[in-house]
């Protein structure tokens, strides 16, 4: 089983010298900054604080830069295998051949060497990401491109609210990022029993979900036998990710998007938002929660 946290990056330095304009913090995913804590001139007070790291990461397929994200640093492997698989760019792990992580003068690249008839598919549908965090359609140059279509579910996934509610407790003990920083979203792979077996995080709701499906992608796990919950809304783009990996179900506990429940529907996906404990509202397919 894959560690449910934010692991340290084994990042190799840039082939030529870099500006010094940017730094890798040593823990990668967070940083401690002075700060001065409380009320008025009078009443602050020198103090310490940690803050989540985000940076410029570019993701080279083949050596031409395709996309870049804002993104807290750490498992940039698994980020790099779900945004290529939720983006389409692969359909399998055995699509990448390898991947190098690189520290350059201004971020960091991530250099993914893909297979031929891939890299040709990529090459007929690139397009600019670069932009805010994690935004997801940033960049985005078409309404066609921004509204993609999903292929339905083949399995509609059974859902239990005991399951959800195990899930959502146990959940708050696995974000240690958030915990540090008070700044991470997290995203989190579920057995159906509601075990909460891997999370990622990251500063981007979009990217801790993709480092999640990219961990999945790796580990080989079946999409059928679990869920995902995110400790965030549920957009549009949450939904069209947790499709393409083949996920039956999400589970946020904010709000759901009107073109997130569009898209869940279309999709097959069961979608349930402001989940909290027990009790959370179904958006689709409510005859697949279970007590």
């Amino acid at each position: 089983m894959l560690e449910p946290r934010a692991r340290p990056l084994s990042v190799a330095p840039a082939e030529e010298p870099g500006d010094d304009r940017f730094e890798l913090p040593s823990d990668h995913a967070a940083v401690t900054a002075a700060v001065w804590d409380g009320e008025g001139t009078n009443g602050a007070r020198a103090a310490q604080d940690t803050l989540i790291e985000e940076t410029p990461v570019a993701l080279v397929y083949n050596g031409i830069s395709h996309a870049v994200m804002l993104t807290t640093p750490s498992d940039l492997e698994d980020f790099a295998y779900g945004f290529s698989l939720t983006e389409g760019i692969v359909s399998c792990r055995q699509d990448i051949y390898g991947m190098d992580i690189v520290a350059t003068g201004e971020g960091i690249e991530v250099r993914i060497e893909l297979a031929t008839e891939r890299f040709a598919h990529l090459k007929l549908r690139r397009r600019s990401l670069a932009g805010r965090t994690g935004c997801g359609l940033c960049g985005v140059d078409s309404l066609a491109a921004a509204m993609r279509p999903v292929a339905p579910l083949a399995h509609r996934f059974m859902l239990s609210r005991a399951a959800l509610a195990r899930a959502l407790n146990e959940l708050t003990h696995d974000q240690p990022l958030h915990r540090l920083t008070g700044g991470a979203h997290a995203a989190a792979w579920v057995a159906a029993d509601g075990e909460v077996l891997l999370v990622r995080e990251d500063v981007g709701r979009h990217n801790a979900l993709d480092k999640l499906i990219g961990a999945l992608l790796r580990w080989g796990a079946d999409p059928a036998n679990g869920f995902v919950v995110v400790t965030s809304r549920a957009s549009y783009e949450m939904v069209h990710k947790t499709a393409s990996a083949g996920i039956g179900a999400l589970v946020a506990v904010s709000a759901a998007t009107a073109q997130a429940a569009r898209l869940a529907e279309r999709a097959g996906l069961t979608l349930v938002a402001f989940a909290r404990g027990r009790r959370c509202t179904a958006y689709t397919f409510p005859e697949t929660l279970t007590a």
